[in-house]
């Protein structure tokens, strides 16, 4: 069972992201997909890096066959990794970042980086295929 404090945090962060749900990048070959994952955060939360895992099938250079994300910092809060905004109107936040800009030089899935650096149309359709 986590700590007052922590679960107190994940309900505030929780009733914000219901509020502001972020969709998927317009105009990519996510376009329209709806996407689950599962987040695990620990009694240590804002501490201890959370956990993601997508439960939709993904192909992506950055994920593996179970779709797992490597990596992931403690954040301030759980909306700063999914809405985390490099454009000031956009609801493209980190994780859709890392969906339309994948890092095909530090693969976890070889297959889907090869395609995305030598056939980025391939890429594209294997990602269509995949959205939900």
């Amino acid at each position: 069972m986590m700590s007052t404090p922590a679960r107190k945090r994940l309900v505030r962060d929780f009733k914000r992201l219901q509020q502001d749900l972020p969709k998927c990048p317009d105009d990519t070959p996510w376009d329209g997909g709806t996407f689950k994952l599962t987040l695990q955060f620990y009694e240590d939360y804002l501490n201890k890096p959370s956990t993601l895992r997508f439960v939709s099938r993904m192909f992506h250079p950055n994920m593996n066959s179970s779709a797992d994300l490597e990596g992931f910092q403690p954040f301030s809060h759980v909306l700063s990794l999914i809405l985390i905004s490099h454009e000031a109107n956009s609801a493209l936040g980190s994780i859709g970042s890392l969906l339309c800009d994948p890092n095909p030089n530090s693969p976890t899935n070889s297959e889907a980086a090869r395609m995305y650096s030598e056939n980025k149309r391939e890429y594209n359709h294997r990602v269509r295929e995949s959205v939900e």
